[in-house]
């Protein structure tokens, strides 16, 4: 069974605690939202229940649903790739910090092009989502790849069914790129498509375009590799055509000046930068500043903290940026000025 057959029959990493007879067992640290964060999540969980006895239950139900249960506090912590507004957290006395960088990802199933073989830009994606593009052999994707004959093949459009932070991004950089898409369609989690068929999760857009001839689709590039997918190299908004890759996605990451982001909302789709990846993507946790449950929260804030210290080469492994420590230290110390019980921190890093 693959890592992400396993993804696709539950997003719970379950773990037990163990410890001398008598002990009390540690509590589970609970989690939702953003697939996009999950691959990583995952190995993460597996290590820190290693490393400390302590279980992460996380399920990957996209962005918009993990805002949804940490609003209404059925879980500890909410994971979104897309940030909430300032009005939002404080609404819902939440508070949110970056916990992943990586990038966002056009995959394809066309037969007779290997992964990595097709170029697109932002226009021409723009244009087949919006159905202005319907075939393979269109003269714009063609001028994009002269080496290649493309097939007379019609092109199948994938888009996410359900809310998803990966849908605000991949929206969000097509903004940047396009007036007539920011004017018609915009940027958001959800969106009304002109075209498409709509698949549940990250997952669920992967399979599809891994069983339907045409397809293309967008997804966290952790999934794209790991079902093999066909996966296009972009023109960046330098003219030049990179590969998704760790280093092409940390160009794009190393713009973000999170020092000056109110509540560390930064978008970082689109950035300058000859090696930058053009859909480069961040993941929030959004946990709540006066937490009803205390010792969760504690025990969600240790295992970020742990993350943050320890995490670095499981991010890597699976092409994600980890944040960077000068990073790491003004969100903890956000921490213990916004997440307070009593009027005292919930949680201090070491």
């Amino acid at each position: 069974m693959t890592f992400f057959k396993t993804i696709a029959m539950s997003a719970t990493v379950a773990a037990f605690s163990m410890g001398f007879a008598g002990a009390s067992f540690a509590a589970d640290i609970s989690g939702a939202g953003s697939s996009f964060i999950y691959p990583v999540f995952s190995k993460w969980g597996e290590a820190y229940k290693k490393s400390t006895g302590v279980a992460l239950n996380y399920q990957s139900i996209g962005s918009g649903g993990g805002i949804k249960q940490v609003e209404a506090k059925t879980v500890t912590f909410g994971a979104s790739d897309k940030p909430l507004s300032d009005e939002e957290l404080e609404k819902n006395g939440l508070t949110q910090f970056p916990m992943i960088m990586g990038g966002i990802v056009p995959m394809y199933n066309i037969e007779g092009v290997k992964p990595g073989e097709l170029v697109l830009d932002g226009k021409t994606i723009e244009k087949i989502y919006m159905g202005q593009i319907t075939k393979w052999n269109d003269k714009e994707i063609q001028d994009l790849n002269k080496g290649i004959k493309l097939p007379d093949q019609p092109i199948v459009v994938v888009h996410r069914a359900d809310g998803s932070g990966t849908t605000f991004n991949f929206t969000n950089y097509l903004s940047k790129i396009s007036p007539e898409w920011q004017s018609k369609i915009g940027s958001d989690t959800a969106v009304e498509w002109p075209v498409g068929v709509g698949a549940k999760g990250s997952e669920g857009v992967a399979n599809t375009v891994k069983q339907t001839a045409g397809a293309i689709g967008y997804n966290e590039y952790a999934y794209v590799i790991q079902n093999k997918l066909g996966y296009a190299k972009m023109k960046n908004e330098a003219g030049k055509v990179v590969e998704p890759s760790l280093e092409t996605f940390a160009s794009a990451a190393s713009n973000a000046d999170w020092a000056h982001a109110k509540n560390f909302n930064l978008i970082i789709t689109n950035q300058p930068g000859d090696k930058s990846w053009p859909i480069a993507a961040s993941t929030w946790v959004l946990i709540h500043k006066n937490p009803d449950d205390v010792a969760a929260a504690e025990g969600a804030l240790k295992f970020f903290s742990w993350a943050y210290k320890n995490g670095g080469s499981e991010a890597k492994e699976l092409q994600y940026v980890a944040i960077p420590k000068n990073v790491v230290s003004l969100i903890e110390k956000s921490w213990s000025e916004t997440i307070k019980h009593d009027g005292k921190p919930v949680f201090v890093a070491k």
